[in-house]
């Protein structure tokens, strides 16, 4: 019989370190995804900077297909909720638009000037002021903390109003935070001020979910053992409780290469999330 422990909390969560040449990210992400903005603003396709709310980051941008969108996807970021910006992703919407579908990729209040029951609500009102410029299906991602926005969006206590709700026919999670009790353990919680009660309010895998809902969780098989374990326990939980849930890991993908697939109408996470 094998028992498992956890010795040191902020290196279960730390990538970079653990991964061979992972100092490259997030920088790698920048001028791709700039390129793709600016290929798409010269086309007339990209609608930059909308304002959902009155903070300097409750802004989202908008990709738009060559002819009128499917539905709409939200893709929401990660940086453990205290770092980066929308401004990193914009490349990784390519395989949705190409699949025909309007991409919005949201900014939040970053932690420490805001608590993550704060952030949920500032996406939560994102999604809203997107999908009263888009009709159609709802379909919500989103990256390490962005997973855990996506899917707690889902949750039986979302802030989503119940309109724009029945409208999400599919969640994914790309090696999302599900459970952020073991975070109040690791040295970044300086910066979020995660507590007891709030890990309770704002862990999806806490919280219920409405029959039906459809999630799938998606994690690179040479992640962190720590992101695995979170990728499978939301599955897991949810489909307890009703859900029509799938977990996935995917071959030779660690935690910055596994979004790579949303930049390509063809790859299997593309196709994935567009699966109503």
């Amino acid at each position: 019989m094998i028992h498992h422990a956890v010795a040191d909390w902020d290196d279960a969560y730390a990538n970079a370190p653990n991964i061979p040449g992972g100092e490259r990210w997030p920088e790698a992400w920048v001028a791709p995804a700039a390129r793709y903005r600016e290929r798409l603003a010269a086309a007339g396709r990209a609608v930059l900077d909308v304002a959902y709310g009155p903070g300097a980051r409750n802004r989202y941008d908008l990709f738009l297909p060559e002819a009128a969108p499917r539905g709409l996807v939200v893709f929401i970021h990660g940086g453990f909720w205290h770092r980066l910006d929308k401004s990193f992703w914009s490349h990784l919407a390519a395989g949705p638009v190409d699949s025909g579908y309007a991409v919005a990729m949201p900014a939040y209040t970053l932690c420490p000037d805001i608590r993550i029951a704060g952030i949920t609500a500032e996406i939560g009102r994102a999604v809203a002021a997107a999908a009263e410029r888009v009709d159609g299906p709802l379909f919500l991602t989103g990256h390490s903390a962005g997973g855990h926005l996506a899917t707690r969006l889902v949750s039986d206590t979302t802030p989503l109003a119940a309109p724009v709700r029945r409208r999400v026919a599919h969640t994914v999670s790309i090696s999302g935070v599900h459970d952020l009790r073991p975070l109040m353990a690791t040295a970044m919680n300086a910066t979020l001020r995660i507590d007891a009660a709030e890990a309770r309010a704002e862990s999806p895998a806490l919280l219920g979910v409405e029959p039906g809902t459809r999630l799938t969780c998606w994690v690179g098989q040479a992640e962190r053992a720590e992101f695995v374990r979170q990728n499978a326990l939301l599955a897991n939980a949810w489909t307890g409780l009703g859900a029509r849930t799938a977990a996935h890991a995917e071959p030779d993908r660690h935690h910055f290469d596994v979004i790579d697939g949303l930049a390509d109408a063809r790859h299997p996470l593309t196709r994935t999330l567009l699966t109503a």
